[in-house]
């Protein structure tokens, strides 16, 4: 009997790893295909070569860069050393490393927070849809504010119509907190706190095109879950690159172009994610309602 007990166990520890390692090739095979890890570095040359696209960033670099530089000498000078000597139990002579990278996830966190709520929530709009204006997409930009007549991406926009990116919420601080202790996990559990930290992050990168869009948040859901894998792997590369200090903003400004980028591309039915899937966008969201 104990040993027909063993071998269910057995047989269903066999069954729920085949399923999990089928989820995952499914995830990694969307995210592959659909290449939306590349748009961060996209959107780093888009950025770069696109002076237009510069004002915002401009506009906010001085008083984030100080917020920036203060947020991580900070946490390096007050919490370092406290969160080394709980590490260094878990994860030994590694742990110098594990609290350094622990820090910087923290540090960006703060700053993500308190930037995009206060500093540059704005400028991350006009970012998003200036880009979009850039690629010809007018026409969905539109639906969220008034557009001036010109050539400069920037200098066109104009009233907001609908409200702007969604603000930092208590859930997400509770989700952040609750995935903490995962760094007591020796090396392994470090990762896995800034993978789920990505996917967090990847799912609210196209925050403005689905209200561009006019999207419900069943319809959103729905996107999202479809396209689980491509969404990770954007806010993964998003969430490393926001990780560097003092380079931090100037991702999260490019990071914003990658995203508008890899939103222009779904509009325009240019990336595999739109084909079989969502051959049109307009008709699909209309038939969820």
């Amino acid at each position: 009997m104990t040993s027909n007990f063993a071998s269910n166990i057995q047989a269903k520890a066999q069954e729920v790893t085949k399923e999990d390692y089928e989820k995952a090739r499914v995830l990694l095979s969307d995210a592959a295909r659909s290449g939306a890890y590349l748009y961060p570095f996209k959107g780093i040359i888009y950025f770069m070569t696109h002076r237009s696209l510069w004002k915002p960033f401009s506009s906010r670099i001085l008083p984030t860069l100080g917020l920036t530089a203060g947020v991580f000498a900070s946490m390096f000078f007050f919490t370092y050393l406290p969160q080394l000597a709980i590490l260094v139990f878990v994860n030994g002579p590694l742990a110098v490393f594990t609290t350094i990278l622990l820090i910087l996830n923290e540090s960006s966190t703060i700053i993500n927070v308190i930037s995009r709520n206060f500093l540059l929530q704005d400028a991350l709009l006009d970012t998003f849809d200036g880009t979009l204006l850039t690629r010809n997409d007018a026409g969905i930009v539109s639906e969220g504010r008034q557009l001036k007549s010109g050539s400069d991406p920037i200098a066109r926009l104009g009233k907001i119509i609908k409200s702007p990116f969604s603000k930092f919420t208590p859930k997400a601080l509770v989700r952040y907190v609750m995935y903490l202790p995962l760094n007591f996990i020796p090396v392994v559990g470090t990762v896995i706190f800034i993978f789920l930290q990505g996917r967090s992050r990847g799912s609210s990168v196209h925050g403005r095109y689905f209200q561009l869009k006019g999207w419900s948040s069943s319809q959103q859901q729905d996107w999202l879950e479809r396209h689980t894998g491509p969404y990770t792997t954007f806010g993964l590369v998003a969430t490393l690159l926001e990780m560097i200090p003092i380079a931090s903003m100037f991702f999260a400004f490019t990071n914003t172009v990658g995203a508008a980028l890899w939103a222009a591309d779904i509009e325009q039915r240019n990336t595999q994610m739109t084909q079989g899937t969502a051959p049109n966008l307009r008709e699909s969201a209309k038939k969820a309602e």
